[in-house]
């Protein structure tokens, strides 16, 4: 089915780019359609979604679907350039802020969380009244973790090639949680540590938590991670960790090849500098198979794996997992001193639901539905931000990095934005130094609705007020 409507949107885009539909001109019914192609009605519409989120329709209510003037074609961000000396991590109190604000009701284009929507709701709340009926097993502390996930963990983990047995895995809660116990196994404060520049906030912070030291590696929105700038740094300066997000990492959305994952861990193995990988955005890849983590490539156990469910099933269920290899037994210390196990109720219901094989059914209308939304969203962007913006194509995830014109503040913005109840993540947010002011990431995981075009259509008109001088009291 899927193959058969992107045959359709190809076959209509065709038309449109030949001028048989114009700008303006409602296109032929569904039924119409249904006849014309000789294929179900629910595939013409499917068709039509597509089409939508390439930019070549709009939907009218009550009216059908119109030819709408395709949008430029935006190019990528450009990459940073290499930083010269390491920095303590500042406190991160926007983050915080913008967390507050999605609870209250603004529009959503902030934080990377994931629509209720586009969740397994009601798969996660029959496997949850499932575990909650465990009687006893229910009450315990779940240290390491439940072997029942740990063994799920185990088996998926040897599909995208990385053989482990179940006693190789230590839950957490989250992926924050992983990644900090990670950099308490492997370093003590005041040691330095590489991280993707821009970086994922959560990751700044858990630097910061443990009282590290960062230097940023410049990153292509594509390739990820510049391989050259992190062998600069390994020969300028005394490397304790590397993190990174080598599948369609946040906020970049940049997904490495294998050939550059492989160098990756080559180049840190051989330099004795630990690899702490975050692929909490590997499973969410929106074409094609499941790219493999770094850890694949890892002979010489020297990468640590971290990941988590809650970009996938729930951010409420705060489940994660890591794969510590040698440093198994200082993150188990650093977990059982911390908060001594994860909740036993979200592991059993969990593994239940991978067990099912509820989660791969789940995946497949989920990585198209953030394909879909994150095209909409880049289209939206094309037509109505100022000329001179970037704008990033990952390949899986569900956030686009956005590059405005030189001289048009992100931070401003942000502001702006928010004194009118839309919520953007300002690209300062993604640095230790205060970069990418330039910047925004905006969250493409909702589903498409006027409340969210409308949205956008105004962060672009704020931009355009910004990069003119336009002072807000006139508006």
């Amino acid at each position: 089915m899927g193959m058969l409507y992107n045959q359709v949107a190809d076959q209509l885009q065709a038309l449109i780019l030949d001028g048989v539909y114009r700008e303006g001109e409602r296109v032929p019914g569904v039924r119409v359609l249904s006849r014309q192609f000789g294929v179900s009605i629910s595939t013409v519409l499917q068709a039509h979604q597509t089409l939508e989120a390439r930019g070549y329709l709009q939907a009218r209510e009550r009216s059908g679907y119109f030819v709408r003037r395709p949008a430029r074609d935006l190019p990528e961000p450009r990459m940073t350039e290499q930083r010269s000396r390491p920095v303590p991590v500042s406190a991160r109190e926007m983050t915080l802020d913008l967390c507050a604000d999605e609870q209250k009701r603004m529009v959503p284009l902030a934080t990377a969380i994931p629509h209720p929507d586009y969740l397994p709701v009601r798969q996660i709340q029959q496997s949850t009244l499932w575990a909650a009926r465990r009687g006893l097993e229910t009450l315990d502390y779940a240290f390491p973790g439940k072997e029942s996930f740990r063994r799920q963990i185990a088996q998926r983990m040897a599909t995208i090639g990385v053989p482990i047995a179940p006693d190789d895995v230590l839950a957490t809660n989250g992926a924050q949680e992983a990644i900090i116990l990670a950099l308490r196994a492997v370093t003590q404060p005041g040691d330095i540590v590489a991280v993707e520049s821009p970086s994922f906030p959560g990751i700044l912070q858990a630097l910061e938590v443990v009282g590290l030291r960062v230097i940023e590696i410049p990153t292509h929105p594509s390739d990820g991670i510049s391989l050259e700038g992190l062998q600069l740094a390994l020969e300028q300066w005394p490397l304790k960790a590397c993190v990174v997000v080598p599948n369609h990492s946040n906020p970049m959305g940049a997904r490495m090849s294998d050939e550059r994952k492989q160098q990756l861990v080559s180049m840190l193995a051989a330099a004795g500098v630990p690899l702490i990988e975050d692929d909490i955005y590997g499973d969410l890849f929106h074409t094609g198979e499941r790219p493999r983590p770094a850890k694949a490539f890892d002979l010489a156990d020297n990468v640590i794996y971290c990941s988590s469910f809650s970009k996938t099933i729930s951010p409420g269920l705060r489940l994660g997992w890591m794969i510590p290899g040698r440093h198994m037994a200082a993150a188990r210390q650093h977990k059982y001193f911390v908060n001594l196990a994860t909740s036993t109720i979200p592991q059993l219901a969990v593994a239940h639901f991978l067990e099912q094989g509820g989660y791969d059914r789940y995946l497949r209308s989920a990585r198209q539905h953030y394909k879909e939304s994150t095209d909409r969203l880049r289209s939206a962007i094309a037509r109505t931000f100022p000329e001179g913006t970037a704008v990033s194509r990952p390949q899986g995830g569900f956030v686009l990095w956005v590059q405005l014109p030189e001289g048009v503040s992100g931070t401003e913005v942000y502001h702006r934005a928010r004194g009118e109840n839309i919520n953007v993540a300002p690209g300062r947010m993604f640095s230790t130094a205060n970069k990418f002011d330039n910047c925004l990431r905006l969250n493409g995981g909702n589903p498409w609705t006027g409340r969210i075009e409308a949205a956008v259509d105004r962060l672009g008109a704020i931009a355009r007020e910004v990069q003119s001088g336009v002072s807000p009291d006139r508006f």
